[in-house]
């Protein structure tokens, strides 16, 4: 098993990335918000890992986090989804968020990625149920404004992802209406 791996950045594309490792390059299949900040060329990585065998190929997923890694094995194991959807899935959901989503019920956080339709974000939420634990309190998608901040961020063009981190972001005692959240929330991306 091949548990991490840190090497010279190769190559940078879109949910992949190819560290040089003792002279090998090794392509990883990664989810956005491990490409966040973005890598640079030439420069070591660290990259948390699983290895996936399958008939056809064998597969090497890297992870920012050990949480993503065992997000990403919990997804695994949800009927209909695979590798590259646990992937994408993660490129749009932090793990926190996806926590919210499975702790609240809510599919609809899940059918705004892409490749999720409503029965399959249903089965994921109804095989992650027991086995996810809920977000920390101030953690997540807390309030049902936070729904409409996140759907105006990213319509703005920032990642799923990014908008939940600014969503955090905002203090507990912030007002709950949906415009001062927004601002708030704008506030995170000019701190950075």
């Amino acid at each position: 098993m091949i548990a991490s791996v840190r090497g010279i950045v190769q190559h940078v594309g879109l949910q992949e990335v190819v560290l040089e490792v003792g002279g090998v390059g090794l392509l990883l299949a990664v989810p956005q918000a491990a490409l966040e900040p973005a890598p640079v060329i030439g420069q070591a990585m660290f990259l948390h890992t699983r290895l996936v065998v399958r008939e056809e190929a064998l597969s090497l997923y890297g992870f920012g986090t050990v949480e993503q890694r065992e997000v990403f094995d919990l997804l695994l194991q949800v009927s209909g989804v695979g590798p590259k959807l646990a992937v994408t899935i993660l490129s749009h959901l932090a793990p926190d968020g996806l926590r919210a989503a499975v702790a609240a019920d809510q599919p609809v956080a899940l059918t705004k990625v892409p490749g999720i339709g409503r029965k399959t974000a249903e089965k994921i939420i109804f095989h992650l149920k027991d086995r996810l634990a809920a977000p920390a309190a101030g953690t997540g998608l807390a309030l049902e404004a936070d729904n409409d901040v996140v759907s105006a961020l990213t319509a703005l063009g920032y990642s799923l992802v990014e908008a939940q981190s600014a969503v955090q972001s905002i203090p507990a005692q912030a007002p709950s209406e949906v415009e001062a959240r927004i601002r708030l929330a704008l506030q995170y991306f000019s701190r950075r």
